[in-house]
């Protein structure tokens, strides 16, 4: 083909070392860029693409070992250990009233043909601590079945194009196990598709995306996905699972969770009643979620007990929320996605720079 009729230039480069730190990389994928377009330029060129993945093993680990990593196992929360606003607790039981009926909604009664996919696929989303993953076990717990919990970093893989083979082979194995199958930190694999595409490790991603879909519609068996940033979902996803949203405990709720944690054998000072202690602490407090609880208790007990005290007061508790507070206000936020999708633009339009 003569360089007068090359319409189209496709260059793609096996992978830059993973050792490579993300700013050499960048600038190397940048200088990549530059070249390619000169040489697009040089031979007339109408279109060019480049693609750059990250370097990765050529042989993927034994298809057969993938599920292992992500075992079925037993709940660990019953629904009643949830502490919930009364609108999630119905919300939660209406989701395991339909899977528990659907089989004969759907398909003894008809209505599969005017609603394929029933929802027995569940969100759960929410700040940080507010009892996700407990509803997930609890849900596990109320259907009588054994739970598998995994994250984007069971699914992701090592091996380039590995990611599709994980989703699949992850749900077949909750699937043969019988299993609820938990996803946390959904929104790695529940967020927009990317366009654009420029790069094997966006492709790749892409295609993990695509295959989710797939899994979700052929799936019979029912996954929970919990997430922190819902607004960062794929509305191809979001149309197809039932949310409910969790939301930070209010007074009441706080006093509940204080009051469950400050268990019998805990030794508080008898002069205090544990009851009035909870709800003194939940007033208090009024922006503590559920972990923030649990945190607190296990701080003041193991600190009490290192200074070689045999009783807690009311003091050990309110240092222990003040030290949790005070370490929070230097964790960074998560970004809204008006902010990613800057960093994103500023991040391409550097790259795409002379």
């Amino acid at each position: 083909m003569t360089a007068a009729a090359l319409s189209r230039l496709d260059l793609q480069v096996a992978g830059i070392p993973p050792e490579a730190t993300p700013a050499v990389s960048a600038i190397c994928r940048s200088r990549l860029l530059k070249a390619g377009r000169d040489l697009a330029a040089e031979l007339g060129s109408v279109d060019f693409l480049l693609q750059v993945g990250t370097a990765r093993p050529a042989r993927p680990e034994n298809p057969e070992k993938r599920p292992a990593a992500v075992p079925a196992r037993e709940p660990l929360f019953t629904f009643d250990q949830l502490v919930v606003e009364t609108s999630v607790r119905e919300e939660l039981a209406t989701a395991v009233g339909l899977i528990r009926v659907q089989d004969r909604v759907f398909g003894e009664w008809g209505l599969r043909a005017i609603e394929p996919f029933p929802r027995s696929a569940l969100n759960f989303y929410g700040p940080p601590g507010t009892g996700k993953t407990m509803a997930a076990h609890a849900v596990a717990d109320r259907l009588g079945r054994q739970i598998m919990v995994a994250s984007y970093a069971e699914v992701e893989s090592k091996y380039h194009g590995d990611g599709p083979k994980n989703v699949k082979a992850l749900f077949a194995a909750a699937e043969r196990a019988g299993a609820v199958l938990f996803i946390d930190e959904a929104d790695s694999l529940l967020s927009r598709r990317l366009t654009n595409v420029t790069q094997g490790s966006e492709q790749a991603i892409n295609s993990m995306r695509s295959q989710l879909l797939i899994c979700l519609e052929q799936f019979a068996g029912t996954v929970v996905f919990a997430t922190n940033l819902i607004e960062n979902y794929d509305q191809a996803f979001a149309t197809r699972v039932r949310n409910i949203e969790f939301k930070p405990p209010d007074e009441p709720a706080r006093a509940t969770i204080w009051q469950r944690h400050l268990v019998a054998r805990l030794p508080i000072d008898p002069a205090l009643d544990r009851t009035a202690l909870a709800a003194g602490l939940a007033s208090e407090f009024d922006d503590l979620c559920g972990r923030d609880i649990k945190n607190a208790v296990v701080d003041a007990a193991v600190r009490a007990a290192i200074a070689g005290r045999d009783t807690l007061v009311e003091a050990d508790f309110q240092a222990a929320v003040t030290r949790i507070k005070d370490a929070r206000a230097y964790l960074p936020r998560p970004l809204r996605p008006d902010e990613v999708a800057a960093v994103e633009t500023t991040i391409r339009d550097h790259l795409n720079s002379p």
